[in-house]
């Protein structure tokens, strides 16, 4: 199989979240830079915790992150559902019965509970005990699962793309069953059938999957199948070296996307998590596509850096294309009550200019532009300190030279010194008190910047509202 076919095959169970992304991702890049197919498969056969909402919700997540997959033509649905290929899977379960390869089991859960029970409390490895491959009758009176006759000789070797070779002792597969008594097959069964039909050269996926591998190995050789190559990826670890959890950061992505961050500096971050080129940190994506390669993917686990993620989205915005990031502004001014539909393109692009340097993420932008559009303003407690008495001379004289001047940036800064230098006062002294009622805060933009997009009008009113209730 010469042509690179890969798959990321989430359980539509929740969200896409931090671990599921980095999968897709690795799968993305894998098959972008190979000039491969990269199919989305949902694996859905869990019909008691798989969702709609949660298969919208893994879409919505890789539209973000602009993970785009390719249509499978064999497929009715794309992306692939399970669901819809039940047939399938059970006309490959009767060839395995008519070879001789699987057998119908009668035990029922009841007694596979109490013999696992028996074997953990005699401290063995519990696994089924083969009693029903000796059966040479069905019994109709009772339902049946179908268990695969599993090999118990010599070792399963897997070379893996990450770990390495990976040595398994075959006594330790035991009789999987691939269908339910319900009839519904089961998730390493439908694997290994999807894999085939989809013809996936290579499976990349995280290492709490490598356990299953000489299972899905002995079902590929009993359907007569070429195995693909396999790549184990590490987990992600939190700073502080335990499993992954919301508590370091591992929500979904979309979580991400409402926090403020960019669909670009998150796909940087997590192709960081366990793959690296020399010292490079930031990549473009036509960068990544040409660069990665699975032969860089490190077997370490990756640490998951809240930290190093924040600073990358601060990179992102200080130094992306300002029409975009005023675009995805919008929503988060929304979010504040700013009827952003009706913003000047024009004034939040200076808005977006005046702010990106200081932003980390675009909530935190949004929250610092909020004076620009408010027409009410709330000032906080180190505002209030400098919107005093002793500072009503400044505010009074700082009003009525602005009222003849152009409120353009060279000309307020020249109307600025002029104060500073009748006052005899520094130019800060001039500009913190200004600042603080204009805009509620005592850090902003430069003060020039602030009332050149602020506008005549409404910085003078701001200004005359604080004096008079000071007078």
């Amino acid at each position: 199989m010469n042509q690179v076919r890969v798959r990321f095959a989430p359980s539509p169970t929740g969200f896409l979240h931090v671990g599921g992304a980095r999968t897709a991702l690795f799968n993305w890049l894998f098959a972008r830079h190979s000039k491969g197919k990269f199919f989305l498969r949902i694996e859905d056969t869990d019909l008691s915790r798989s969702t709609d909402e949660a298969i919208e919700a893994i879409f919505d997540g890789m539209r973000w992150l602009g993970l785009d997959w390719d249509e499978w033509e064999a497929s009715e649905t794309n992306p692939v559902r399970q669901t819809a290929r039940f047939e399938i899977y059970r006309e490959k379960v009767e060839t395995l019965l008519a070879e001789g390869k699987a057998y119908r089991c009668y035990c029922s859960p009841d007694e596979l509970a109490a013999r696992r029970k028996e074997a953990l409390e005699a401290r063995k490895v519990p696994r089924y005990d083969g009693r029903c491959r000796l059966l040479t009758a069905p019994d109709p009176e009772r339902p049946a699962a179908v268990r695969f006759k599993a090999s118990s000789e010599g070792e399963i070797v897997v070379d893996d793309m990450v770990k390495g070779e990976v040595v398994f002792d075959s006594r330790t597969v035991d009789d999987l069953i691939i269908m339910r008594s319900d009839g519904s097959p089961t998730y390493n069964f439908c694997v290994v059938v999807d894999d085939v039909d989809m013809q996936i050269s290579h499976v990349i996926r995280g290492d709490d999957h490598l356990n299953n591998t000489p299972r899905q190995i002995q079902l590929y050789e009993a359907l007569g199948y070429t195995q693909p190559r396999f790549g184990h990826l590490s987990m992600i670890l939190g700073a502080d070296k335990s499993r992954l959890s919301k508590r370091h950061g591992a929500t979904a992505v979309q979580q991400y996307r409402d926090e403020g961050y960019l669909p670009e500096a998150m796909v940087n971050y997590l192709v960081r998590l366990g793959w690296s080129h020399k010292d490079q940190e930031l990549f473009t994506l036509p960068e990544m596509i040409e660069k990665f390669s699975m032969a860089h993917v490190g077997s370490s686990a990756a640490i998951f850096n809240p930290d190093k993620l924040l600073w990358m989205n601060a990179n992102y915005i200080k130094t992306g294309d300002a029409k975009r990031i005023a675009q995805l502004l919008r929503p988060h001014l929304e979010g504040l009550g700013v009827d952003a539909g009706q913003c000047d393109p024009d004034h939040l692009l200076r808005v977006v200019k005046a702010l990106r340097e200081r932003s980390r993420t675009l909530k935190e932008m949004a929250e610092s532009a909020f004076y620009f559009f408010s027409d009410k303003i709330s000032f906080d407690d180190k505002a209030k300190k400098f919107l005093t008495v002793e500072n009503l001379p400044i505010l009074g004289a700082v009003r009525q030279k602005l009222e003849g001047v152009p409120f353009e940036h060279d000309p307020l800064q020249e109307a600025f010194r002029s104060i500073s230098e009748s006052m005899d006062k520094k130019l800060a002294k001039i500009a913190q008190p200004v600042r603080a009622a204009v805009t509620g805060k005592t850090v902003s933009p430069g003060i020039f910047d602030v009332l050149e997009i602020l506008g005549k009008e409404k910085a003078l009113e701001r200004l005359d509202d604080q004096i008079d209730a000071l007078s």
